[in-house]
């Protein structure tokens, strides 16, 4: 079960939360994950396209535990570029809906000066309680 914490003189956050609550039998833990496929390999280098890519393999980490994405509690995102997540919030919403759902937990995004996988654009680590 998870409540988000949101006090009552806070402004509303847009795509995440700032606090949840969680609690459950089985914690499930990524690695940093990126937007290659299954195979290691980029498909893509825009980086709406290795986000989507980068949410589906979190899924199937997910699906794994028998779990989905309403069990996520944090995310974690680290991006090589701050502009071009700024520049693309309307298709990285529908990219993330689209995949995720309408499950926003607390979240945070750091621009970092480059990944381990040069061709990355994003990586991510997530936290779920089922």
């Amino acid at each position: 079960m998870h409540t988000h914490l949101q006090p009552e003189d806070w402004l509303k956050p847009r795509g995440y939360s700032n606090g949840v609550i969680a609690s459950g039998q089985q914690m499930i833990f990524s690695g940093g994950l990126i937007g290659w496929n299954k195979q290691c390999e980029f498909e893509t280098d825009s980086f709406v396209g290795q986000l989507q890519q980068t949410l589906e393999n979190l899924v199937d980490i997910l699906r794994e535990a028998d779990a989905g994405p309403e069990h996520i509690v944090r995310l974690t995102w680290y991006v090589t570029d701050r502009s071009e997540y700024n520049n693309n919030l309307k298709e990285i919403g529908m990219v993330y809906r689209e995949v995720i759902g309408r499950h926003y937990p607390p979240m945070a995004v750091v621009e970092v000066s480059g990944l381990m996988e040069e061709r990355a654009k994003v990586e991510i680590e997530m936290t779920a309680v089922k």
